[in-house]
C-alpha cells in the first residue's frame, strides 16, 4: 500500500533549517515547495546538507500520479542514488556526491501530463547503513529501471530491505 501520509510527514523535516536537504537546480537553490518548470528539472539536483558526516541514500518520490486531486499512481519513483559522501567546495557548503557508486533507480525528471496541476517532487535523505550492499538493489550493468517499477512504488518496503532509519533531511518542489 503506497504510504502518501508518512512521505508528507517527513516534509515537515523542511520546515527545521538542519533538516533542510539543499537542492539546486542549475543555479537555483530550491526552498521547499517553490515551484520549478518541468523542462528545467529533467536533470538530477546538486545536493547539500549541512550536518552531513557519513553516508547517504536519496530517495525522490511524486506523490501527486497521474493528478494531485486523483493520485491512484503514486508515489512515482524518480530517484534513489545511494552512496552520498560529503564535501565541502570553494563556497563553503557541504555538497553530497555520489562518486562512482551506481544508482538503484536513474533519475527521471517531471513529467506530469497535461493538464495536471503542479506535482510535489519530495527528496527524502536517509543515512546509508554500513552493512548497506549497493549490489543487492543497484540495477545490472547500471540498466535504467523502466517506469513499471516506478508507479505505486512501495517506498516503506525499500526503507525495511534496505535497513534504512529515519529520515534525516527533506525538501521538495513543485511542477508540471
Amino acid at each position: 500500500m503506497p504510504n502518501i501520509k508518512d512521505i508528507e510527514a517527513a516534509l515537515t523535516l523542511s520546515e527545521d533549517k538542519s533538516k533542510l536537504l539543499g537542492l539546486t537546480i542549475g543555479k537555483q537553490q530550491v526552498t521547499p515547495g517553490q515551484y520549478i518548470p518541468k523542462k528545467e528539472a529533467q536533470a538530477a539536483p546538486e545536493l547539500s546538507f549541512t550536518g552531513a558526516t557519513g553516508t547517504y541514500i536519496v530517495v525522490c518520490i511524486d506523490i501527486d500520479p497521474p493528478f494531485p486531486s486523483f493520485s491512484v499512481l503514486g508515489p512515482a519513483l524518480h530517484w534513489i542514488q545511494p552512496g552520498l559522501k560529503p564535501g565541502k567546495n570553494a563556497d563553503g557548503i557541504t555538497h553530497l556526491v555520489a562518486g562512482n557508486s551506481p544508482f538503484i533507480a536513474d533519475y527521471g525528471g517531471p513529467a506530469p501530463p497535461p493538464p495536471s496541476s503542479p506535482h510535489r517532487y519530495v527528496f527524502l535523505l536517509y543515512e546509508q547503513p554500513e552493512e548497506f550492499d549497493i549490489a543487492k538493489f543497484a540495477p545490472p550493468g547500471g540498466k535504467k529501471v523502466g517506469i513499471g517499477p516506478r508507479i505505486r512504488y512501495d517506498l516503506k518496503a525499500f526503507e525495511k530491505a534496505a535497513k534504512l532509519g529515519p529520515v534525516v533531511a527533506s525538501n521538495y518542489f513543485l511542477s508540471n
